[in-house]
Order: structure tokens, then C-alpha cells, then sequence
């Protein structure tokens, strides 16, 4: 019999009966399994459930695997669960993006049962569970709010590529008009006015912090040129990128200056 204190397993798949026999695997093992079989379900179970580890899918109909990982990692309630991915999607960049965005393991379903149960207990062995968040200081947001955090932390790692609305959207489980919606109700603007900030926010701390010269940064956040960004830039703060350095690094000398009388 289950302890109540078992580890508790969740399985996203959309073809459950494609891993029957891992399934079967985890199931001989003294944890609790619950199995979801579409990506919305796997987010509603992660609330509720607040499982111990999850094993998600990449391949799935509407909000893909990716785009759930990416959502949990915004819940309070399941950001500190490690997310497995077990898939069959086996390329390379496939692999990269699993892990870049929030999973501790990427395997194949075409493992052993042996080798998925013992990543499994290596996995539940280095999680240190947080505390579940206190309800009345740190309530679990609502899916607009988690699909918002989601896109401007997709965005965030994003900065320097090309990308379209409806890729973004697809990237946190929605659709283009319902990410307007909620960058316009939350935010007070559009998608890509936010982009354009979040850029050129971003290059600040890059003329603060590092000696990168303009078109390396204009490449780091998305800009052509360092033409263009530097005319995006003036535009939106009055002064050129070289003028901002400048002062900061002025104002930083003086600041130590006074420090040290």
C-alpha cells in the first residue's frame, strides 16, 4: 500500500498507450501516479496536485509541451517541480529547448523502464522541495497573469531573434488575440511596444555593465544595426547610446569620488 507520503508522479502524454510499459514501470514502485492526457489537464493537475516530479510529452495537439514547462515554471504552486521531459522528439534542438526552458532531464521514449525510474529517483533525490506558498501572501495568479509572466520570460531569453505574435503565443499556450488582450489589459500596451522597451531596457544594463560596443549590442537585442538602435534609442530617451554610457560612467566615478572622502 501507498504511503500518503509517497512521491507523486505526473505523466502528460496525448498517447498514453504509446508508453504503456513505462507506465506500467513507474507503477511498480511505491509512488503515486496520476496521468493527464492533454496539456490543459497536466496544468490543472499540477495545481491541484502539486506533484512531486512531472513527466510531460512534447508532441501534443494545441499547447505543446514546451509551452505547458514554460507556464508552470510561472505557478507558485509547481515552479519548484522538476519537469522530465519523455518524448519522442529526439533532435538536438529539440533536446536544447526542453532543457533551456525549466527541465532538469530529457528522455527518450524509447528507453529502458530501468534507466527512466533510475533518472526518476535521481531527480526526486536533488529536489528540495520549497514550502507551499502561503495563500494570502503569495496567491497562485490567474492563467492570464501566468501566460503574461510566461510571454515576457520567453521574450526575455528571446531578445535577440525575429519572431512573430502568433509564434509567441503558440510558445505559452494561447492564441494571438488573447495575448494582445492581456499585454493591453495588464500592461497598458501591445505586444511588440513591450518588446521594444524590454530591448531597450535590456541595452541599458548592457552600457552600464559591460564594455560591448554598439553593434554587439544591437545584436544581442534584436536590433539590425547599430544604426537602428541607436536611433531607437535617442528616439525613446533623447540621448545616444554613446552620451548614456558616458554619463553613467561619470556619474559612477563621482559616486565612488564621494564615497571615498
Amino acid at each position: 500500500m501507498q504511503s500518503a507520503q509517497s512521491p507523486h508522479i505526473l505523466v502528460v502524454d496525448d498517447a498514453p498507450e504509446d508508453i504503456r510499459g513505462l507506465i506500467q514501470a513507474l507503477r511498480t514502485q511505491p509512488w503515486q501516479v496520476t496521468l493527464a492526457t492533454t496539456a490543459q489537464q497536466g496544468y490543472q493537475r499540477a495545481q491541484l496536485l502539486v506533484p512531486d516530479l512531472i513527466l510531460l510529452d512534447v508532441r501534443m495537439p494545441g499547447m505543446d509541451g514546451f509551452a505547458l514547462c514554460r507556464l508552470l515554471q510561472e505557478l507558485p504552486r509547481a515552479r519548484e517541480t522538476p519537469v522530465l521531459f519523455l518524448t519522442s522528439a529526439s533532435s538536438p534542438e529539440e533536446r536544447l529547448e526542453g532543457l533551456n526552458h525549466g527541465a532538469v532531464d530529457y528522455i527518450l521514449k524509447t528507453c529502458e523502464p530501468a534507466e527512466l525510474l533510475a533518472r526518476i529517483r535521481i531527480h526526486l533525490r536533488l529536489s528540495r522541495r520549497a514550502a507551499l506558498p502561503d495563500p494570502v501572501t503569495d496567491p497562485t495568479p490567474n492563467r492570464d497573469e501566468v501566460v503574461l509572466r510566461a510571454a515576457m520570460r520567453l521574450i526575455g531569453k528571446r531578445l535577440a531573434d525575429t519572431f512573430t505574435l502568433e509564434e509567441i503565443a503558440a510558445g505559452v499556450g494561447t492564441y494571438d488575440k488573447r495575448l494582445s488582450a492581456i499585454f493591453r489589459e495588464r500592461l497598458g500596451m501591445t505586444v511588440f511596444a513591450w518588446i521594444r522597451e524590454e530591448r531597450l531596457r535590456r541595452s541599458r544594463e548592457l552600457l552600464t555593465e559591460t564594455t560591448l560596443g554598439m553593434q554587439e549590442i544591437a545584436e544581442n537585442i534584436g536590433f539590425r544595426s547599430a544604426c537602428n538602435f541607436t536611433t531607437a534609442f535617442r528616439e525613446r530617451l533623447g540621448v545616444t547610446p554613446s552620451q548614456f554610457r558616458k554619463a553613467a560612467k561619470e556619474g559612477a566615478v563621482t559616486e565612488a569620488a564621494h564615497r571615498g572622502r
